[in-house]
């Protein structure tokens, strides 16, 4: 039906709705969005598609924006084509215009109602925090290097499972948001830890401005003993934005995946590309202190 995207009785193009799995290293990118200043994710892959398919005006949406310097192993986004290539092909076609730092996993065909934005029921983020003594160029990218003290991953378990639920989470809201409001449901808060490495992962209907790396701060904070678990409570319990003042950096977060009622990727290009664990880091048992 959709081989060559045309309309076999009136020979026009029809306008289809392309669905991407996508991964990128947000490193040298101003983040998701087209802004003014700085080179974003969504201007580059919209350049790329206008490429391939100059017929029309092209706007991308995605299922959830990332900032300046944070990575996503499992975006989602749609636009909309009128020409002739298929829609399993339009990520290889993709990958060969765009950098490295850039990469489309999977292209599907999807129904024009369907939204990659609105119709996701969850997001899900993972942040990971190496623990070791000692720096290891290999993780900066993708980790926030916290060493001065063991983090306490059991204390920042029970704190993270408190949240589970709808909440309003506006302790962790950024300003800029235009948002009318800070609620919002988390559905899972976990913290793992392998060696050296500690690796945070939530999900939730939609996350507020700035939400996940003010979180993560202050569960570091309460890992490592500078923050009590009382404290947390009452922070973010009374709304008491003014006393969250840290952010963990952009670097250690990655946007793992959306989900949907229904499968629409296959799950070896959507459901979880980013690695948990990096095997093999680990310095000695009695480090850090």
């Amino acid at each position: 039906m959709f081989s060559d995207g045309s309309n076999s009785k009136t020979g026009k193009n029809v306008v289809r709705r392309i669905g991407l799995s996508l991964q990128y290293d947000g490193s040298a990118f101003c983040g998701w969005q087209k802004q003014k200043q700085g080179i974003s994710v969504q201007s580059v892959i919209e350049e790329a598609i206008y490429d391939l398919d100059p017929n029309r005006p092209i706007n991308l949406f995605a299922a959830g924006r990332t900032d300046s310097g944070v990575h996503a192993a499992g975006q989602v986004v749609h636009f909309d084509c009128s020409g002739y290539i298929p829609p399993n092909q339009w990520a290889g076609a993709l990958n060969g215009r765009l950098p490295n730092t850039i990469r489309i996993r999977e292209s599907i065909c999807r129904p024009l109602n369907w939204h990659a934005c609105y119709s996701a029921i969850y997001r899900r983020y993972r942040y990971t925090i190496y623990n070791g003594c000692r720096p290891n160029i290999f993780l900066a990218n993708w980790s926030w290097h916290r060493y001065r003290f063991r983090l306490d991953e059991n204390l920042m378990r029970l704190a993270g499972k408190e949240l589970i639920g709808l909440h309003d989470f506006s302790a962790f809201r950024r300003a800029g948001s235009n948002r009318n409001d800070s609620w919002t449901t988390i559905q899972e808060v976990s913290v793992e830890r392998e060696g050296d490495l500690v690796v945070l992962d939530i999900q939730a209907s939609g996350f507020l401005y700035g939400m996940v790396r003010l979180l993560v701060g202050q569960l570091v904070a309460l890992g490592e003993h500078r923050l009590t678990l009382d404290l947390f409570r009452d922070r973010w319990k009374q709304c008491r934005r003014e006393e969250v003042r840290y952010a963990a950096p952009p670097n250690g977060l990655c946007f793992v995946r959306a989900g949907y009622k229904d499968s629409i990727f296959s799950e070896a290009a959507w459901f979880d590309s980013f690695p948990k664990y990096f095997l093999g880091i680990n310095d000695p048992p009695n480090d850090p202190p």
